[in-house]
């Protein structure tokens, strides 16, 4: 028998599930909630790990999104370093990896997404980094000592932030990823091939078009070879392929899966006692009319409030567009909406490849901005996007400056 029920549980310890929290006691000051984390953390920013802890702008215990003392406020019972292990959708109870069931009036599954891995001989090593979590970045930090030698695997974002910490640490890196030139999957050819040209000439060791076939690890060495022939020494390896949205608990309940949990406007699955939101959903895009998974910090936070809301009686569409950014070396970015390099892009460049703003066009609308060294204009670009009016490349010049 369980311990107690919840009108609120919530599953996932990160910064959509925490949002969940503030959005239901802004409607709910009494209703039980009962929120889990697999991690031991309190939830977290995540955008730190790779970015402002490596440079000494925040110290770990900054990063928390609230200290124990909001939960107590609030009235949130805490089951970290739990997992869920069973939905019962129908009978409405989740059952824990104690063997704990708790019943639920609302459910909202915040689960986010795991690191993606490699399928390869020793992509399964001890000691190899699939790097996502604050326990990743705290034992990293330990390892990433001036001189010490790290291959990371991934062009992305992850492998592109991480990448430039240590090498701004003074550790000696070596990128490996399949795509031509880096974050090829959002900036266009000569915008990518100028930032990879920065992280040569920073010392940073690149093999674009490559991918690793072995590792193996000879005593604390790693070997990793690829499949152009390269065989690299290093004292670590960090990985970092994207995620996969964590959805198996949704399958468990039976809901319905599409690039993710499906939802609708109200990020209600097609179970409406069951919600989804952050890494994990995959969403109507109101802005751009389609379906859309959006795995980034922003979004995670409004998401997860308004599920929050949601759960509480406020029957509220998700319209807000998130946005997000990075920070490589002294290039920095905030981009939203469909930023994807195979759309038509045009660049307005105040200095090339430095400072401007990039249009991510498709049949002559606007689907997305990236503005490059260009900052505070985010709600602008917003305004462009939702415009949704056909426009010349040409009429976009000086629209964001």
């Amino acid at each position: 028998m369980p311990d107690k029920s919840y009108k609120y549980i919530i599953v996932g310890g990160g910064l959509a599930g925490a949002s969940a929290v503030e959005g239901i006691r802004e409607r709910d000051k009494g209703g039980s909630i009962l929120l889990f984390g697999s991690e031991k953390h309190l939830p977290y920013d995540r955008p730190p790990l790779t970015k402002k802890l490596w440079f000494g702008q925040k110290k770990v215990e900054e990063i928390f999104v609230h200290d124990s003392d909001f939960y107590k406020a609030n009235n949130v019972d805490l089951a970290f370093d739990v997992d869920v292990v069973g939905v019962d959708a129908s009978g409405k109870n989740v059952t824990d990896s104690r063997g704990d069931t708790y019943p639920f009036d609302k459910l909202l599954l915040a689960t986010g997404g795991v690191p993606r891995t490699l399928d390869i001989p020793g992509g399964d090593l001890d000691g190899i980094y699939y790097y996502r979590y604050l326990d990743d970045y705290l034992r990293l930090r330990g390892e990433a000592i001036e001189e010490a030698r790290a291959v990371v695997i991934g062009g992305g974002f992850i492998g592109s932030e991480i990448a430039a910490a240590l090498n701004i640490n003074e550790v000696e890196v070596t990128m490996i990823y399949p795509e031509a030139y880096i974050v090829q999957r959002v900036f266009p050819e000569g915008l990518g091939r100028a930032i990879q040209d920065e992280y040569i000439d920073r010392g940073v060791n690149i093999y674009s078009s490559d991918v690793p076939v072995t590792i193996e690890k000879q005593r604390s060495v790693f070997l990793t070879r690829t499949k152009a022939g390269a065989l690299i020494e290093s004292d670590m390896v960090i990985i970092g392929a994207g995620i996969i949205p964590s959805i198996e608990l949704a399958e468990m309940a039976g809901l319905t899966i599409q690039n993710g949990i499906t939802v609708n406007d109200r990020l209600q699955t097609s179970n409406t006692d069951i919600y989804a939101a952050g890494d994990n959903a995959y969403f109507p895009y109101a802005a751009l009319g389609e379906m859309m998974g959006v795995e980034h910090w922003d979004n995670a936070i409004n998401q997860g409030k308004q599920a929050g809301l949601n759960m509480a009686g406020a029957d509220e569409p998700y319209t807000y567009m998130p946005y997000f950014f990075s920070d490589l070396f002294d290039f920095g970015y905030e981009a939203v909406g469909d930023i994807n390099s195979k759309l038509e892009t045009h660049a307005d460049w105040q200095k090339e490849y430095d400072t401007g703003t990039i249009y991510y066009l498709k049949d002559g609308k606007v689907r997305g901005m990236m503005m490059c060294n260009v900052w505070e204009r985010v709600e602008d670009a917003r305004s462009i996007i939702r415009n949704g009016r056909q426009i010349l490349p040409e009429d976009l010049r000086g629209a964001i400056t």
